[in-house]
């Protein structure tokens, strides 16, 4: 096995990571779980670093509104059409 596919499946697992804790931050928006259990304030501290520039945006850009927050659309579809190719064209350059 090269280093090259290694790094491709390293970074492909750490972005259907990052996809699985947003999802889950979306989840966890609509159920109210409890702010202080250990394991929710993890996944928002992990979660609200991407967020946050996105929704900034959509206030700025006044999409969504006050009901619907678009940041996590946002974020995934910035992960999954511009990071995650590029970072897959950056290993493809290096090797």
């Amino acid at each position: 096995m090269s280093l090259q596919y290694t790094l491709l499946r390293a970074g492909n697992y750490l972005f259907e990571f990052i996809n699985i804790l947003i999802l889950i931050h979306v989840i966890f928006s609509w159920v109210r779980p409890n702010p202080n259990n250990n394991i929710v304030r993890l996944i928002y501290n992990l979660t609200e670093p991407i967020l946050a520039p996105f929704r900034n945006l959509s206030h700025r850009l006044n999409i969504g509104g006050g009901m619907i927050d678009f940041s996590p659309l946002f974020a995934l579809l910035v992960i999954q059409f511009l990071i995650q190719p590029l970072y897959q064209r950056i290993v493809f350059l290096i090797f």
